[in-house]
């Protein structure tokens, strides 16, 4: 990782920081090998781990502990992660050198327009409550019966938001902490928690099916809708600084995520539940 980090521009080498990092991982390893047997091997979280989630879900787990951390990156819609069209289009645009908007051509193909701001409003509810039961219900397929499901997806909800509003206050002002609560944001919110709801107790291949649909539609709709004016604008104040870096690798982090996502979702409909040991829990 040190070494790597040399081709990050603007990178200065330094032993003493090289020393410092290799040091502080050392003094972290030694204290992860003494406290992982009462922690995780043999205490409360594995045990609870093992109550509360079905067999072979340690990876989707890690995958979901994340979506949060998707949220950091300043985005058109909430919870509309993986826009690759525009980026598409400036390769695109790079190579043929003239302008090209992939995402107005599909837009046009299949006859969208948008000019009423109450259109964008129904886009982003559609993006807001699709990306929450898109990711909520891939929590759920992972959970036994017996799991506290409403405090389970209650925090990760809670948490993904609070990531949010936290990264609005932090890149722009502390007023802007919940600029992305607009009016279509907050209605996707109320539509998506009563879909999850209502979805929280149904089988768990089809809440997986579900929720892989919900990204897909996500998806769809996050690289189809035109861009958010105003969000173009609050943009403009946007001063990244010494976080270049840091904001790139966020930005990269929430395309990728719902790809991520639904290769696991996809990949998991392969597996019929009756081969998985917890699926009858």
């Amino acid at each position: 990782m040190e070494a790597m980090q040399t081709w990050l521009p603007s990178r200065v080498p330094s032993n003493l920081d090289l020393l410092t990092n290799v040091t502080g991982a050392a003094i972290g390893a030694a204290v992860g090998m003494l406290l992982a047997p009462s922690f995780v091997d043999q205490g409360r979280f594995h045990l609870l781990g093992k109550r509360w989630f079905r067999h072979d879900s340690s990876r989707a787990m890690i995958l979901l502990a994340l979506w949060p951390l998707a949220q950091i990156y300043p985005q058109s819609w909430l919870f509309g992660h993986g826009q690759v069209l525009p980026g598409i289009s400036v390769w695109l645009s790079d190579w043929l050198s003239e302008p090209f908007d992939l995402g107005a051509l599909l837009m046009h193909s299949i006859h969208l327009h948008i000019t009423h701001i109450w259109q964008f409003w129904l886009l982003e509810t559609i993006i807001t409550a699709s990306g929450l039961t898109g990711a909520l219900l891939a929590l759920l397929c992972l959970l036994r019966r017996s799991a506290p499901r409403i405090m389970l997806t209650g925090g990760l909800l809670a948490l993904a938001i609070g990531v949010k509003s936290l990264a609005c206050a932090l890149f722009f002002t502390p007023d802007n902490a919940f600029v992305w609560l607009t009016p279509g944001a907050l209605g996707g919110l109320l539509i998506g928690v009563l879909m999850v709801a209502g979805l929280s107790f149904a089988p768990a291949i089809v809440q997986r099916r579900l929720a892989a649909f919900s990204l897909l539609l996500c998806l769809m709709m996050v690289n189809l809708t035109p861009a958010n004016h105003y969000f173009i604008v609050t943009l403009q104040a946007w001063s990244q600084g010494k976080f270049l870096n840091f904001n790139g690798a966020a930005q990269f982090f929430a395309l990728c995520w719902p790809f991520v996502a639904l290769y696991f979702l996809l990949q998991r409909l392969h597996h019929s539940p009756l081969n998985d040991p917890g699926s009858s829990d």
